[in-house]
């Protein structure tokens, strides 16, 4: 029989420490798709060393790319001519790597990317992608399992409106855009910290993109850029999963390595809650001495609360005075693993996209699964806050996002170990 990693976590934990945050995981995975736009050597910096780092090297090394990983730092060599299939096996098992879509098509002017199950040209969180590319003069279609993407005389600038401000299909077309000829304006784009990140890269490249953090981007194309050496930012996400555990735990953490501006949302949650958040330059330190006071939360992007931190969310509400409301805009699927939270003892009643919490003093520790890599760590971190032990299964997810979770908690005070089980335990 298989045997299976789980974490399993003490109840009762109080955090408190010093925690560093590595590069952000939605930004160095789309950073390694830009280098494909240019021939030669990029080096990515402060890259996060967790599973789908690795995943999209190896999508890189199979379009010619020679990829070394190590310490942190991502060195791609780019050939003069890149391959042009993304095969399935590997795109089912990181979405992300659609996001070299729009470099290959800018690069090599055709594309074959495999697409992981549904309907590939009518699945409606690839649309926009879709729409947006063929405004730019892309053919695309769809074929035993692949979309197949093509623009014979090259791409071209054009207006592009997205109806939702979509990170993804806004990475694609700006990644596509910097070498279509002429300009593209981009409305409604996504104003993310990771796609300012890497609009960043792409200008230090060579690349002529104005209106990077604000809803409209405006793109003049170039003919070639040049490789570059680029740091990423610091994950967000990894950081406001400290700055909750702080706030639920009642705790004291200094979260190192990212902006607290990128948390401003979250941040103040966790002040109405009744923390003490102090802001730094590149770090912040979040204080909480009593139990928190509920808060209602909305999902949107940004600047708006992030859906990754949903999970965290409903954790604080489960162990807070009062009731909450929690509201999830972006992803149908974001409550699926409300069920695990259940079972930890939490009073969760979900209908359509609103959760109703009624905290609860303490929670029960238990035996759970991790449904996703946020909702994994979110399990974790309500663990800390339930009498006796909790075991937390299929941890790869959280492999996928978080490096170093377990020393991480564990040199924040936490009881806990990483250890392989003949089979899962929890019931479903």
């Amino acid at each position: 029989m298989a045997r299976v990693d789980v974490i399993r976590v003490k109840g009762g934990a109080r955090l408190a420490g010093d925690v560093t945050v590595d590069g952000a995981k939605n930004s160095a995975l789309k950073l390694m798709a830009v280098t494909l736009l240019a021939e030669g050597r990029s080096v990515v910096e402060n890259v996060p060393r967790i599973t789908d780092i690795a995943i999209m090297g190896e999508v890189l090394r199979r379009l010619g790319c020679q990829v070394e990983l190590a310490g942190g730092i991502a060195t791609i060599d780019v050939p003069a001519v890149p391959g042009a299939e993304a095969d399935y096996d590997l795109v089912r098992r990181l979405r992300a790597s659609i996001c070299v879509l729009g470099p290959l098509l800018a690069r090599r002017g055709d594309v074959r990317v495999a697409l992981p199950g549904g309907d590939m040209i009518g699945s409606r969180g690839l649309d926009m992608h879709f729409s947006g590319l063929a405004r730019m003069g892309a053919e695309i279609s769809g074929e035993h399992g692949f979309v197949i993407a093509s623009a014979p005389g090259g791409l071209r600038g054009a207006k592009i409106w997205l109806d939702f401000p979509s990170v993804g299909a806004t990475e694609n077309l700006l990644m596509a855009a910097v070498l279509a000829r002429g300009g593209t304006e981009i409305d409604n784009a996504a104003r993310e910290p990771e796609i300012v990140d890497i609009c960043e890269m792409l200008n230090a490249m060579g690349a002529r993109i104005s209106g990077a953090g604000t809803s409209t981007l405006q793109i003049e194309g170039v003919h070639a850029l040049s490789p570059v050496r680029h740091t990423t930012i610091g994950d967000r996400i990894v950081g406001g999963t400290w700055a909750f555990g702080a706030a639920m735990t009642r705790g004291d953490v200094t979260v190192h390595g990212v902006r607290p501006e990128f948390l401003d949302i979250a941040l103040d949650k966790l002040v109405s809650a009744g923390a003490v958040v102090d802001p730094g330059e590149n770090s912040f330190r979040v204080r909480m001495a009593d139990r928190p006071t509920a808060v209602d939360v909305v999902t949107l992007p940004f600047p708006g609360f992030a859906t990754d931190l949903l999970p965290m969310a409903l954790g604080l509400g489960a162990v807070s005075q009062g009731s909450s409301l929690i509201t999830e805009n972006i992803f149908d699927g974001r409550f699926m693993f409300v069920n695990e939270m259940v079972r930890l003892g939490a009073d969760i009643r979900t209908d359509g996209h609103h959760a109703v919490v009624r905290g609860r003093e303490r929670l029960s520790g238990a035996p759970v699964r991790a449904t996703d890599i946020r909702a994994g760590a979110g399990l974790v971190i309500a663990g800390l806050c339930a009498e006796g032990m909790t075991e937390v299964g299929e941890v790869h997810h959280i492999d996928r996002g978080y490096p170093d979770f377990v020393a991480d908690l564990a040199k924040l005070g936490v009881d806990v170990e990483r250890a392989q089980v003949a089979e899962p335990r929890y019931g479903f």
